[in-house]
Parts: structure tokens; sequence; C-alpha cells
């Protein structure tokens, strides 16, 4: 999607920007659902082949790759963190390198899929990520998600990066629900 959302056009984002690379819906939402959800982690190659294609063809500013984070509690859930699996996989396409460990979740939130506006998605990511100010000041950072659903997220991370020092801080995610 190369133009500016019409609810992202009047906000006041901490984020420099973000980029999905598809709509969410038909063959692209059934892979992340089974990638992110279903335990097919063998989908993290061919979903960040398709996101280091993009970046080679719609360059965004990059210092560090950092994944999204999900809550130790998730994680022990899932088994995983689907952004950090895409991440690991595009820096390695992009020779970018990544920093996990720098952005952290600090607050178990619910999935903001399941958030029904966008005062909630919003009401739901206040504070729930910290920086440890380490490797951020100064440098591009590029975040990585899977899906934008209203930005909330993104710029919620953005935040913190921010305000440790970052020079810039984009998101790119595979998909954007519309």
């Amino acid at each position: 999607i190369g133009t500016t959302c019409r609810k992202c056009e009047y906000q006041d984002w901490d984020i420099d920007g973000i980029r999905s690379i598809f709509k969410y819906g038909g063959v692209v939402r059934q892979a992340i659902i089974q990638f992110k959800y279903d335990n097919v982690k063998a989908l993290a190659e061919p979903l960040a082949v398709l996101m280091s294609g993009y970046v080679k063809t719609h360059p965004l500013p990059a210092d560090i790759i950092i994944p999204v984070p999900i809550h130790s509690h998730r994680l022990r859930e899932r088994g995983y963190n689907q952004s950090s699996l895409l991440a690991q996989r595009l820096s390695r396409l992009t020779s970018v390198p990544m920093a996990e460990g720098v952005l952290i979740r600090t607050r178990n939130t619910p999935p903001q899929a399941k958030s029904s506006s966008l005062v909630d998605r919003r009401a739901n990511m206040v504070d729930a990520f910290t920086c440890n100010r380490r490797r951020v000041a100064g440098k591009r950072i590029l975040l990585i998600d899977d899906v934008c659903t209203s930005g909330t997220t993104l710029n919620s991370c953005a935040k913190p990066l921010k305000a440790a020092g970052a020079a810039s801080v984009w998101g790119l995610t595979l998909a954007k629900e519309i």
C-alpha cells in the first residue's frame, strides 16, 4: 500500500511512517494466520523474502531492524514471536543487523485485532513498551510486525525508541487491515 491511510493522515504520530506490503485478506491473511497461530514457522522464510523484495524496490531508512516484541506470557503460550522470526530472516536477506531485547513489552495487552475501536486500541497500548536505551541513539530503526491493524502498536513502539534517541522509526508489516 503506497498511500497514506485516510485514518492516519491527521494523526499525531511518533512513528515516521508505516509501510504494508499487502492488504490483509485472501491468501495473505491465511498465510499469516497459519504462521502466527498454527505454528507453521516454515512460512517465515518466504514471507521475509517478500518483505526483502519490497525493501529493495521501496527503500526504507534502516540501521537496525527491531521486531515488535510480544509479552513473555504470550511467548510462553505461542512458543515464538512471529515478528522476531520475520526480522531475523529479513536481517539476513538485507544485511541490516537485527537487535532483539532493545524494545520490551511491559504489559500483557489483549490482541489489537480483538479491540473494537481505535480508542480501545490506543488505550490498550498506553505504556505497553519500554526501550532499554542500548544501541538506538542516532540510529534509524525499522520495526517489523506481521499485520498493521490501526498503526497503534507500531506507534507505541516508536515512542520509547524516539525517547531513547532514535533518529527515525519506520514500521514495515506484511499486511494492512483495511
